[in-house]
């Protein structure tokens, strides 16, 4: 039995709640965003990085649908996403006075902004813990479109969440390592019965 097989997530000293990290092209970290603001909420506080096992009693959410208290810790391979800026739009000059001043987009340029590191420990309620326990990512991509603030699915947001939930979330089930952790006092990490799941 382990209580600790993955990594040490980072957590806020202030609010003790999770946070994510974003690095630019060279690797470097650039910044520390709280968990709520990657869904669209907002922070009162500048985040103040250090591992879970430091933060005395850890508000730990479901890093899926934000429900307090997760019960669950999965293992799955560390998830990047690059993210990237628009620099430059080309259109057509004739194209963009014959159509009112709506012309196509002939060609778009792009920089690198930053990579948003997700780790590798996935925090989950009951709910959505059988989703995965299911393998059934549908469903869970459901439950979590029905958590998420009006502004992120609304309308013709709704189809690019959902894509980018899909692209998020299949990767993680692709790459999920037997076993879970279950999430006790004391152990902010889980507590591993799986045999796979324990520590070297």
């Amino acid at each position: 039995m382990s209580t600790a097989p993955v990594p040490e997530s980072l957590y806020c000293r202030r609010c003790r709640r999770a946070l994510n990290i974003r690095y630019n092209n060279l690797g470097m970290i650039v910044e520390y965003l709280h968990a709520a603001e990657q869904r669209g909420q907002r922070s009162d506080h500048r985040p103040e990085a250090a591992p879970i096992t430091e933060i005395p009693d850890p508000i730990i959410e479901c890093d899926f649908c934000s429900a307090p208290d997760a019960a669950w810790i999965y293992r799955c391979a560390n998830q990047i996403t690059d993210a990237r800026r628009v620099t430059a739009q080309v259109i057509a000059v004739g194209d963009y006075q014959t159509r009112h001043h709506a012309a196509r987009v002939r060609r778009t340029d792009t920089e690198h902004a930053f990579t948003q590191a997700w780790g590798e420990g996935w925090s989950a309620c009951n709910e959505c813990a059988d989703f995965i326990e299911a393998r059934d990512l549908y469903g869970l991509i459901g439950r979590v479109v029905e958590a998420l603030p009006a502004k992120l699915t609304r309308g013709k947001h709704l189809m690019r969440t959902r894509g980018q939930l899909y692209e998020r979330y299949s990767e993680v089930f692709d790459t999920l390592a037997p076993g879970r952790g279950r999430i006790a006092p004391g152990h902010p990490l889980g507590i591993w019965t799986h045999p796979t799941g324990e520590a070297p």
